[in-house]
């Protein structure tokens, strides 16, 4: 019987990765904290690998799947992002890659509300005060106030899995919800929401009726005092947040992004933060990453109003590490490769819960 080799281009986790020694894989780990050359991959490959994991850093392009056209059986992605694989060209090879979806779902969506009070409170300007020996007394108003969330309208764009979590935790402090998603709406889920905050006014629980609706992306913009993206990076979406859109929003509101970097441009938000057209900004994502040396957001000027991290939001202990494929990314990315590496679902891509470009494999089923 043959031993199947995969090749990790992380550490993702030496639990997860026991999984593949256990099911009597040959396991070969790039474990450097730099993500691999791209000559390592292709030598991986071209050596017979069955299987690689991957993360974002690594470019996964038409010259990788040529290169195990006749061995490389999947490609399985640390992420729920695969914007560094090249989709056409996996499925002209015919080649399944998986990713990991759903298991950091609350863990990213907390972070982004975590963020969202992290830059309207000013928590690190505060603590910077403390820290540098700056702080000599109280006062009503100086050196800094922040902005409280409770009872403020929350603007969320994407209202898929990340975004529902993400309005689950705002209903805690009393936030009006505007919602907009170009692409479904989930009614019924809103008017469940919407009976909650009913009962939560009628039961005195809250001293306020919030409200919760769907609205047109011009509209949430506008009325926002939070705006926060949670959609995929597509063409649609690449720079979805220009200067338009910024002019669109309050001078007093915050734009929270945890999804894509491309979604935001850059340069337009820097220019709307410089003019004072929105009141700050929390990164996790960037259009470059890491974020570049010369980038205008690090500009010292804007510092007390723009929060910059560095792509953390998915990084809970047990939703990174965990080897179980129904809590950790890392016990799923795993999943992904015994799944087709073992032949379950019988053998069938198009069965396998984590594998994404379907599509590929559609052609096979209907010949069966």
């Amino acid at each position: 019987m043959k031993k199947y080799r995969v090749f990790a281009t992380c550490d993702i986790g030496a639990e997860a990765l026991h999984r593949l020694v256990e099911q009597g894989y040959e396991l070969e780990l790039y474990d450097r904290v730099d993500p691999p050359p791209k000559d390592l991959i292709l030598e991986k490959v071209k050596s017979g690998v069955d299987a690689l994991i991957t993360t974002l850093r690594d470019e996964i392009d038409e010259e990788i799947f040529q290169a195990g056209k006749n061995t490389l059986k999947v490609i399985a992605q640390d992420a729920v992002g695969f914007d560094n694989i090249d989709r056409e060209a996996a499925n002209r090879y015919q080649i399944p890659f998986t990713n990991t979806p759903e298991v950091l779902t609350e863990a990213t969506a907390e972070f982004a509300f975590f963020i969202l009070g992290c830059v309207s409170r000013k928590l690190y300007p505060s603590e910077r005060l403390v820290r540098e020996k700056k702080w000599k007394t109280w006062h009503p108003y100086l050196p800094l106030l922040g902005d409280e969330a409770t009872g403020k309208t929350v603007a969320v764009i994407g209202t898929g899995r990340i975004g529902k979590a993400f309005i689950l935790k705002c209903t805690g402090m009393d936030m009006d919800i505007l919602c907009h998603d170009a692409l479904a709406e989930d009614h019924e889920f809103i008017a469940s929401l919407q009976e909650l905050f009913d009962l939560k006014f009628k039961s005195r629980l809250s001293k306020r009726r919030s409200t919760i609706r769907y609205a047109s992306f011009k509209e949430a913009l506008q009325n926002g005092d939070y705006v926060s993206l949670h959609v995929p990076l597509a063409p649609e979406t690449h720079h979805l947040i220009d200067d338009s859109a910024l002019d669109l929003m309050k001078p007093t509101a915050y734009l929270i992004n945890t999804s894509r970097g491309s979604i935001v441009d850059e340069q337009a938000l820097y220019r709307a933060l410089k003019e004072n057209q929105i009141a700050g900004v929390a990164l996790d994502v960037f259009e470059q990453e890491p974020l570049s040396e010369d980038s205008p957001l690090r500009d010292e000027q804007l510092e007390e109003r723009v929060r910059l991290f560095h792509h953390f939001a998915s990084a809970g202990r047990q939703t990174r590490l965990s080897p179980d494929p129904e809590v950790g990314m890392a016990g799923r990315c795993v999943q992904g490769v015994i799944d087709v590496l073992a032949g379950h679902y019988g053998g069938d891509p198009f069965r396998m819960p984590y594998v994404v470009n379907k599509e590929a494999f559609k052609s096979l089923v209907s010949d069966q």
